[in-house]
């Protein structure tokens, strides 16, 4: 297997063209990373479709029994789930494709960093979306489907939900990136644990407006889901900056 790094790859084609590469080459390099992206994202979808009906389930567990409205609903839902999760699968390819793109332009001390940082956004957005899914997904529902009564009962429709449950998932996972952000502000010197806990109270209010914003709902309930784990990351980061960054 070989050693090179993507800086590496790129050192034949720059000192073919005596220095650094020009803005054809940079366009070349570009449209090569995003045909690599998308082709890892259509492979790992097609494979994703296969287990669509058990991914289905996976999601749609919380509600229980589901119904689609029109005879293509539920193909076109089979779809959804399959591009979602394959684009999960191929997140890390596509975030390593993004980092070899401008890795070339990174310092050294840059390029050390980012060897860090890229593994941890994904492994961050990952643990989003499962705490999303084990634990904020369930309660959601369960309030939402807390409004039935004899003469109101609930009838979801699959398409529907797929896109309500996607739309609830993936905020959590940009919103557990809230940590990587701070720490990489804090280790370049650019905030301190001082000025995080100066800034608390606009956190709050912020958390509560970003909840506002990204929350599949506008419901105070969902917005409090979305705004109380960012309350407890940014406390959470604070400890980190203080204690192990010492700044």
């Amino acid at each position: 297997m070989s050693d090179m790094t993507p800086q590496d790859e790129l050192q034949p084609e720059e000192n073919s063209k005596g220095g650094e590469m020009s803005l054809i080459d940079h366009l070349q390099e570009l449209r090569r990373r995003l045909i690599i992206s998308i082709v890892v994202v259509l492979i790992t979808s097609s494979g994703c479709y296969f287990y669509a009906a058990e991914l289905v389930h996976l999601i749609t567990a919380p509600a229980g029994k589901l119904y689609y409205m029109n005879p293509a609903e539920a193909f076109f839902a089979y779809l959804k789930v399959s591009f979602f999760a394959g684009f999960l699968l191929a997140l890390p390819v596509v975030l390593y494709q993004t980092w070899a793109f401008v890795v070339p332009a990174l310092s050294k001390q840059e390029r050390k960093t980012s060897v860090f940082l890229v593994p941890a956004s994904v492994a961050l957005f990952f643990i989003g979306l499962t705490f999303s899914y084990m634990l904020v997904l369930p309660a959601g529902i369960k309030f939402f489907m807390g409004f039935a009564t004899e003469d109101l009962q609930p009838l979801f429709s699959l398409g529907e939900y797929l896109s309500f449950v996607i739309s609830f998932l993936l905020p959590f996972g940009f919103v557990f990136e809230l940590p990587l952000f701070i720490l990489v502000a804090a280790k370049v010197g650019l905030i301190s644990s001082r000025f995080l806990i100066a800034k608390r109270k606009m956190v709050l209010v912020l958390s509560f407006v970003i909840g506002a914003v990204i929350a599949p709902s506008p419901d105070v309930v969902s917005q409090t889901m979305v705004a109380v784990p960012m309350l407890v990351l940014y406390e959470s980061s604070i400890l980190i900056v203080k204690y192990i960054l010492r700044k």
